[in-house]
């Protein structure tokens, strides 16, 4: 069964919501400092911590990343909305680790959630169900 993870723009987030190309952005914004950090370290950082390709299906409400090696399949991405902590529905990014996806997707996919969720300012809930709070509360 797929997992699902939710990036919940709530009060205090830097975005209102996002559409495919604004989750894209946050994506390539990742790999830009990534590749960063890997020309500080004289490695190839980039291609270890964004290992796939970003892919579009005609249907333009999602998109995909497909692994360029076997450790990594897929991880969807798509503006949705979901219920909040106080009970509010609120506009989100979900993502998805699908049935077919390995534990690495699931682990990238974690991280993903992790640096798009804390750049925003946002309220994140993971795939095993915990929230993490990156938006100021008070």
């Amino acid at each position: 069964m797929s997992q699902s993870a939710y990036i919940k723009f709530v009060q205090g987030s830097v975005v209102d919501k996002l559409d495919v190309a604004g989750i894209k952005n946050q994506l390539v914004h990742y790999c830009e400092q990534t590749a960063l950090t890997g020309s500080q370290l004289d490695w190839n950082y980039a291609e270890a911590a964004f290992p796939y390709t970003i892919e579009e299906k005609q249907d333009d409400r999602w998109f995909y990343l497909k692994g360029i090696n076997p450790l990594y399949k897929h991880i969807l991405f798509g503006p949705s909305m979901a219920a909040s902590v106080s009970g509010s529905v609120v506009p989100c990014i979900q993502v998805v680790v699908p049935d077919e996806a390995t534990h690495g997707d699931k682990a990238k996919a974690n991280e993903l959630c992790k640096y798009i969720a804390g750049r925003l300012k946002a309220e994140l809930t993971m795939f095993n169900g915990r929230t993490i709070y990156f938006n100021p509360r008070k």
